[in-house]
């Protein structure tokens, strides 16, 4: 059940939620690294930022890639075509370059099917008002939810300290890589001093997502309660938010739209649900002391 804090009330979930309504990201186990490490970046799919093991079939994904701080520095991790449908993916990556590093993952599409009023809950909880609209308009509200759904996942790793590599050099963190839901932030993260703040822009196939739901969430030290919050999108797609400590964070969204005319005999809508997980002020010092 996903919690939210501050003005933070509790949200209110169901217990019917499928897969396609529980968030999708990249975890790193540690976000800050030395040069030459390798990491292996687990899928994780869950709700209140606590996960479980995604998929290890190489037919979910379509597009694996880690991208090095300057152009021309990366590694595909993408499964190559005429996989079995046993063979098994890798997510062991070696960061090799101080700066900034993208770990991206985008899968294949999922269908599912719910019942109407199942479909009708994840729809407002997921802040999708127009799907919901929509079914309002045609009187299909009485219909079952015939969805296919993707996955788009982006984690942002720091390999040595963020100061010793030039700003000018350090550019895979703010690049667009042309997913069809993406989440790019206009500050790093890893520069930010702490309570300062990072804007995230929302991107829908390039362009500003106007009014996209977003949900925030912040893992506390101690044991403490992870936090959780929900903002949506200004007109120019842009979402505004205080790192107040060290995380991690993840920031996910997602997007429904009337499925292509291809997807149309299994399903009637197309989600897509993008996420950004990254670590704040003070992770660094944290995890250079434990590692």
């Amino acid at each position: 059940m996903k919690k939210a804090f501050p003005a933070l009330v509790a949200l209110l979930g169901f217990a019917g939620l499928t897969a396609a309504a529980r968030e999708f990201w990249l975890e790193a186990p540690r976000f800050f690294v030395q040069p030459g490490q390798t990491l292996s970046i687990r899928p994780l799919i869950g709700e209140n930022f606590k996960g479980v093991a995604w998929t290890n079939r190489a037919e979910k994904v379509l597009r694996l890639v880690r991208f090095g701080p300057t152009s021309g520095d990366s590694t595909a991790l993408t499964p190559a075509p005429g996989f079995a449908p046993t063979d098994t993916f890798r997510t062991a990556l070696t960061f090799a370059r101080p700066g900034t590093h993208v770990v991206l993952l985008r899968s294949s599409n999922a269908f599912l099917e719910m019942p109407a009023d199942q479909f009708t809950a994840y729809l407002r909880q997921e802040g999708l008002d127009y799907p919901l609209k929509v079914r309002q308009e045609r009187d299909e509200m009485a219909k079952p939810g015939r969805e296919t759904y993707r996955r788009c996942a982006k984690a942002l790793v720091q390999v040595g300290a963020a100061a010793s590599t030039p700003e000018a050099a350090d550019t895979a963190w703010r690049q667009v890589y042309g997913l069809p839901l993406e989440l790019v932030p206009e500050q790093n993260p890893y520069r930010l001093l702490a309570d300062k703040s990072l804007t995230v822009r929302v991107l829908r196939r390039g362009l500003p997502a106007f009014g996209a739901a977003v949900q925030i969430w912040q893992r506390q030290p101690n044991g403490l309660p992870t936090t959780h919050f929900t903002t949506r999108a200004n007109q120019n797609g842009r979402i505004l938010l205080r790192l107040s400590g060290p995380g991690p964070y993840l920031l996910a969204a997602v997007d429904m739209t009337v499925a292509p005319p291809n997807l149309r005999e299994r399903a009637d809508w197309q989600s897509t649900w993008a996420s950004l997980t990254f670590a704040g002020p003070g992770a660094g010092s944290r995890s250079s002391t434990k590692h």
